[in-house]
């Protein structure tokens, strides 16, 4: 009776660990994020048309618990490249609105990720952290579309940034009024370090 006992034990323990399957903790993994494979774009809303431009990625790494969600790191965006294709345009959001010679870097330093993440194909989670632009922090929520394939991961979001609200100028003229929010697109590609 002893010796079955011995034998069944381990055995229910083994069928236990292969149903749980994906459900078995993980370690926290470190992911550097590619600067060539990231696309940081703008969009601000106007009467008369939506402007339109991107910034480049600085640097960027992040470790991740899969099993608690916890998220850490940081990516750096450089504020004194942002381009809409207008000189003057861009002169005055340097200078005026974003004043990247004082402030020039943009990041975001993510907490958490609500939702999990599938090792394989695409997840729909939330990402949560601190969104630092014109040298204050703002705690920031959001969507983003993670898709997983051999261990590397792509990673899609878009979010409003109420620069108004957060202390920056609105551009707006007496003739051209535009959005107090600018939408902020950005795609990536990580991978482990």
């Amino acid at each position: 009776m002893m010796k079955t006992m011995r034998l069944f034990v381990p055995l229910c323990v083994s069928a236990l660990l292969l149903a749980a399957g994906e459900s078995i903790p993980s370690q926290p993994r470190a992911f550097a994020v590619d600067p060539a494979q990231t696309k940081v774009e703008f969009a601000l809303g106007g009467m008369l048309h939506t402007v339109h431009g991107d910034f480049h990625l600085k640097r960027g790494t992040l470790s991740f618990d899969p099993r608690s969600g916890k998220v850490s790191g940081e990516l750096i965006v450089d504020a004194t490249t942002g381009e809409s294709g207008n000189a003057s345009r861009d002169k005055k959001m340097h200078a005026a609105i974003l004043e990247s010679a004082k402030y020039p870097e943009i990041a975001f330093r993510p907490d958490r990720v609500d939702g999990k993440v599938a090792p394989e194909g695409k997840s729909q989670v939330q990402l949560h952290g601190l969104f630092t632009i014109h040298g204050a922090e703002h705690e920031i929520l959001f969507p983003a579309t993670v898709d997983a394939a051999a261990g590397q991961y792509t990673v899609s979001c878009t979010f409003e940034v109420p620069y108004v609200k957060w202390g920056m100028k609105n551009p707006s003229t007496l003739l051209l009024r535009v959005s107090d929010k600018v939408e902020i697109s950005i795609h990536t590609a990580v991978h482990g370090m």
